[in-house]
């Protein structure tokens, strides 16, 4: 399976957040999101079908998720591994402080590195899981350097080299996440 970030193309919280747009979403609306995140490239027609509508209604509720937000945007999904090698890791970061700055500070510093494709707030026992996919260990490794010698507040990093990945899913589960 090639390594990738999950591509998907809607995103969605959970259903206080959906009322609270203004936008009530009704069990087709979330099947449309999860056949549209499966396939950005199905044809109206073959989602009308997917979904159990006629393809005018079904274009229109495309449309208005489109206006409203819900769907953000379409793009491919490319199989990184046709183009070369690549190293994914991932990267525990605990901050030596936890003021509000410090976290701006390191957050600022790493939305500058291309590498890192996914960067997630934790809880437990140290604050970020980064998401890296480089050329290869020498690359990260000068990444790390380049972040602990430009002082953003990093107190220790612990790295894990993905070995192999059986599973990788471009998708979320909608309609059992949002079943109404």
């Amino acid at each position: 399976m090639p390594e990738s970030s999950s591509i998907i193309c809607c995103v969605i919280g959970d259903l206080e957040q959906v009322r609270a747009c203004g936008m009530k979403l009704d069990r087709i609306d979330v099947k449309i999101l999860y056949e549209l995140q499966k396939n950005g490239r199905v044809t109206n027609v073959e989602l009308a079908e997917l979904v159990n509508l006629s393809p005018s209604p079904c274009l229109m509720r495309v449309k208005k998720l489109q206006s409203e937000g819900y769907i953000e945007g379409y793009s491919a999904q490319i199989n990184v591994s046709k183009l070369g090698q690549t190293l994914t890791v991932f990267t525990e970061i605990t901050l030596k402080n936890h003021r509000q700055i410090d976290f701006a500070r390191f957050l600022a510093a790493i939305e500058k590195v291309d590498q890192v494709i996914e960067c997630h707030l934790v809880s437990g026992g140290y604050d970020y899981l980064l998401k890296f996919v480089t050329a290869g260990i020498d690359e990260y490794q000068t990444i790390m350097e380049r972040l602990t010698d430009m002082d953003v507040g990093i107190d220790k990093y612990f790295s894990f080299v993905v070995l192999k990945s059986p599973i990788i899913k471009a998708h979320m589960p909608l309609t059992t996440l949002f079943p109404h």
